[in-house]
């Protein structure tokens, strides 16, 4: 507790390009759905709407669309759906626990069409080759943001097989820092400009992980023939993980296969389209099976990873959320602020790195107020909490006063969602370090909300309340 007011100094050298960006681009989910839970059906959209055809591409798994099971309602073999992805697609079929579509028109998140990625529990991108438009990409996003599994299969760079100036490297890259939800390394990784002839990047050591050590299999090694790899930046994403990677390279470069996550969702990069090649597919097509090269064990990898992003592999986040049943999950978006000013809509300065007020974890927390005179700082995020959870938002609490009084609240921290209050602190609740606090918010299950944090001060002595370490749980 502090005895008189002091001067808040709240934009840090490091924050101070990020200032406007705060004011000016803030977030809102609105009303899309989020990607309902499979809860014995695991639901995976295959992307063609992105030139996945060009060149000697196939990246289908039929040439049925949307619904392969036109082709072959009961595909005993990879050649009983034709695509260079049919082995991928037959497999996942013939377990009798997936349902498969094709997507040939721009991706939707929260719309009527029958291949809106609401109605879906991963996306695969199969080495797309134009890029996404700025409303599919904001769609993409918040998909994996609320729960939903996005599995990336890059190619080498120049691989720009309808020649329109853009390959799956710049395609993806792009998707990852220029959308309107997380711009700032959201995933953890970039992908590198790189075209590497040939290889056989090598699993780690992790008998653990439910993407080497899957229900389809265990992982080895995966195929490189002209492909590239990701680098690792886990100071922006701790969830980043290399799995496979190129000889000679480890930690966080030269990965070949990564894994991730985003919000509630999961994310998979994998360097090159080769190993998912079955070799078969349309006619007039030069095409390659990496899907069973001897060298490696390119089949389990992609089913494992389809199986894990759709939230049929390990608990944890995924796999969507609704239909009645509920995936445990961690909802919110950067819930330590440790990316900065992004997810969050926060007034100018609130996220922030300064040392005047220890953060309770990292480096960043939410400071709100503290300048000694009537001001109102606000910090939200909107989540779709899923049908049928149970929820609870966390987070820890500091608050730290100039206020004498023990009876009155001049300045007021309000937590709300929507339009209903959840909770009010005020400068009655100083302590001398953080202090966590939870609350039910069961009854917003099946809603998309605002979680608000609105910090009012009055014209002197100031109150700070600062915020770490947020959290909105479901089971």
């Amino acid at each position: 507790m502090f005895g008189s007011s002091r001067s808040r100094h709240r934009i840090t050298t490091a924050l101070a390009g990020f200032a406007l960006f705060a004011t000016g681009a803030a977030l809102q989910v609105g009303t899309a759905a989020a990607p309902a839970h499979a809860a014995t059906t695991y639901r995976v959209l295959y992307d063609d709407g992105h030139a996945e055809e060009a060149g000697n591409a196939d990246w289908i798994i039929s040439t049925s669309k949307p619904d392969p099971l036109s082709e072959d309602s009961s595909p005993s073999s990879e050649t009983d759906w034709t695509g260079a992805l049919s082995s991928w697609g037959v497999a996942l079929q013939k377990t009798g626990s997936y349902s498969l579509k094709t997507a040939t028109s721009a991706l939707t998140y929260g719309g009527s069409s029958t291949t809106d990625l609401s109605n879906f529990d991963a996306l695969v991108l199969p080495e797309p080759n134009t890029l996404f438009t700025t409303a599919e990409k904001t769609a993409i996003m918040n998909f994996v943001k609320n729960g939903g599994g996005l599995f990336m299969v890059s190619d080498h760079t120049g691989a720009d097989r309808n020649n329109d100036g853009e390959d799956a490297v710049e395609i993806f890259n792009d998707l990852m820092t220029n959308n309107s939800v997380d711009s700032t390394d959201p995933f953890g990784f970039s992908i590198d400009t790189l075209d590497i002839s040939s290889g056989y990047p090598a699993a780690i050591s992790d008998s653990t992980d439910p993407v080497l050590h899957g229900s389809f299999g265990t992982v080895t090694k995966s195929l490189i023939a002209d492909g590239t790899t990701a680098t690792l930046k886990p100071s922006d994403n701790s969830a980043v993980k290399g799995l496979l990677y190129r000889s000679g390279y480890s930690g966080n470069t030269g990965a070949f296969f990564a894994t991730s996550t985003f919000g509630s969702g999961r994310v998979a990069f994998w360097g090159d389209s080769s190993p998912i090649d079955d070799g078969t597919g349309q006619s007039g097509n030069t095409l390659y099976d990496g899907w069973n090269d001897s060298g490696a064990t390119n089949a389990a990898l992609a089913l494992n990873a389809t199986a894990w992003l759709a939230g049929g592999g390990s608990s944890g986040g995924g796999g969507g959320g609704g239909g009645g049943t509920c995936t445990a999950a961690q909802l919110l978006g950067n819930p330590g602020f440790e990316s900065g000013n992004t997810t969050w809509t926060a007034s100018s300065g609130v996220i922030t790195n300064s040392s005047s007020e220890a953060a309770r974890t990292g480096s960043y927390k939410a400071w709100l107020d503290g300048y000694g005179s009537a001001h109102t700082d606000t910090l939200s995020q909107s989540v779709t909490i899923p049908s049928g959870c149970s929820a609870t938002l966390s987070f820890y609490l500091h608050v730290d006063t100039a206020e004498t009084t023990t009876s009155t609240a001049y300045d007021k921290l309000t937590v709300t969602a929507g339009s209903t209050t959840l909770a009010t602190y005020s400068n009655l609740n100083a302590a001398s370090g953080y202090v966590l606090k939870s609350i039910d918010v069961s009854s917003l299950a099946g809603t998309t909300a605002t979680i608000k944090f609105t910090g009012v001060e009055g014209s002197t002595l100031q109150t700070s309340f600062v915020i770490d370490d947020t959290a909105l749980n479901v089971s």
